[in-house]
Parts: C-alpha cells; sequence; structure tokens
C-alpha cells in the first residue's frame, strides 16, 4: 500500500468521524493512524503501512465513531510532558487540568522537600506531573478505586517518578491521619460535574464516580475541603479543579471553612473560571 493510499483512508476516516460528532476528526483520524503505524502523526503520510493495516484502522475508527474515548483505543493519554496509561476504568485527564499542574510546581518553588497530597487521582495525572517537577517532593496519591491505584502506580514507573499510592475516600475525616499539619500543597481534581444527560458522550465511558458529585456537583468539594485544611500545614496551598457553572460555589465552600484566606480563581485554557486556589491561614 502506498502513502497516498494512506491519506485517502485517513481523510475518509476523517469523513466517518465527522459524520458521528466527533469533535476533531481530522486530528483523531491521523493520531489513530500514527498509533497503528507506529509513527509520529506528521509521518503518517509518509509512511508505507503493513499489510492488515486497513483492517485494523477501520477497526479503530469504527470503536472512535462510537465516540469511545481516543485514548482509550490508543491507551495512552498525554498530559504536559507526561505519557499516562489509560484505558475503561480510570478518568482520562483533560488538557485543562494542565493549569492546575502548572499552578501547583509554582507555589512550590522555594519549598525544601515539599508534602504533596492528590487527592481522587486517577490515573495519577497530577501527582506525576508533580513529582516529576519535584524529584525532592514527597507526594501521596489518593483514590478509592482499585483501578485507578493501578493505574497511577503504574504511570509512575512509567514515568521514573516515586509516588506513594494510597487507598482512600477524599472526603474520609481521618483520611492521612498521620499527615496532619504537614502538608504544603493540596491538589484535587475530584468529581465536579452535576447529573445530567446532556454531555459528549466521551464522558459517559469515564468512570461515573469520577466524573459526577449530585445534583449540583459540589458532593465531593464540600467533603475534601475539611480534609484538605486539616492536612496542610500554616501557609500551604490547596488547588481545586471544579465546573465551569460552580466557581463561585467552590470560592464560598473555601472561604466559609474558616482556615484559608481569601481565595482566588484560576481560568482554564479557554478563559474559564476552573479552578480555586487558597493558602491556609496562619493559626
Amino acid at each position: 500500500m502506498r502513502p497516498n493510499k494512506t491519506r485517502h483512508l485517513v481523510a475518509r476516516a476523517a469523513e466517518i468521524l465527522r459524520d458521528a460528532g466527533v469533535d476533531t476528526p481530522e486530528v483523531d483520524a491521523r493520531e489513530l493512524a500514527a498509533f497503528l503505524l507506529d509513527v509520529a502523526p506528521l509521518a503518517v503520510f509518509a509512511t508505507d503501512p503493513p499489510e492488515g493495516f486497513e483492517a485494523d484502522y477501520a477497526a479503530a475508527v469504527a470503536r472512535r465513531a462510537t465516540r469511545e474515548p481516543l485514548q482509550h483505543i490508543t491507551g495512552a493519554a498525554y498530559f504536559g510532558p507526561l505519557e499516562l496509561s489509560v484505558g475503561p476504568g480510570v478518568f482520562v485527564p483533560r488538557p485543562e487540568t494542565e493549569v492546575l499542574a502548572d499552578w501547583a510546581v509554582r507555589v512550590l518553588e522555594g519549598v525544601d522537600k515539599p508534602i504533596v497530597v492528590d487527592l481522587g487521582t486517577g490515573s495519577g495525572a497530577l501527582a506525576i506531573f508533580i513529582a516529576h517537577a519535584r524529584a525532592d517532593a514527597s507526594v501521596t496519591a489518593v483514590d478509592l478505586s482499585p483501578a485507578a491505584r493501578r493505574y497511577a502506580a503504574s504511570n509512575a514507573v512509567r514515568n521514573g517518578v516515586g509516588l506513594t499510592v494510597v487507598e482512600g475516600d477524599m472526603t474520609d475525616p481521618g483520611l492521612l491521619a498521620h499527615l496532619s499539619g504537614t502538608v504544603n500543597l493540596v491538589v484535587a481534581n475530584p468529581p465536579y460535574v452535576p447529573e445530567t444527560p446532556d454531555l459528549s458522550p466521551e464522558v459517559y465511558f469515564d468512570p461515573h464516580e469520577a466524573v459526577f458529585s449530585g445534583a449540583d456537583g459540589m458532593e465531593a468539594i464540600r467533603g475534601l475541603v475539611p480534609v484538605a485544611a486539616r492536612l496542610l500545614a500554616p501557609g500551604g496551598r490547596l488547588g481545586i479543579e471544579h465546573d465551569d457553572s460552580t466557581s463561585r460555589a467552590v470560592a464560598d465552600e473555601v472561604r466559609a471553612h474558616g482556615a484559608f484566606g481569601p481565595p482566588d480563581v484560576l481560568d482554564d485554557l479557554t478563559g474559564r473560571a476552573r479552578f480555586v486556589t487558597a493558602s491556609k491561614v496562619n493559626r
């Protein structure tokens, strides 16, 4: 099969994905081809594929046309400099969460051997990003899901970082009792989507408990704020990702607890308010 045939197959795949409602059909069609050819996306049209590619590619495109996430098909998600293994049973990290990850690394500047906790780690994206940037950090990643913990532990090894993966509920008042009052940074990308049927089909491939959090999307956040307050040392920082419809409610929740100074709101890459940060006051 000549490379121009590859171009034709990718163009046809993009049409199929566009008709299926995929947001980025051309990108996904090329990414799937690159995955099967084991080349960079830019090299797809310069690659003569092996025997059997056409059938394998058609099968992969058919899966994506059902709106199964691209990352489930390729088994990988990219998060900053990291390549993470993902698949059914674990939340696929989104690019917008890199804003919270970058903030986390910035606020740890000047902190020697920081102690960090990631509540609801999923694939380990935030925890591993921080550990990758700060080799001197002691990072604990918490999740209730056995599948998520397996992915997080595997991804830490894959990316060459040390990580302590712990079974736990981010809203448990007694979580990580041995770290109470010692933590420099708590980050959380909790379930925060209000229960609704009006989301893109890809969302429903993620574990329900990693996405949805009650009618208003606030159940997990209400529970984790006091846990973070207990864990943090005076001056420690908290960063929470949230739905763009609940920014004010999350800030109010943090403010009402009483352990934190005035919260700040950060925007994601599209300008939507998606993160609340705060410092624990010195008491």
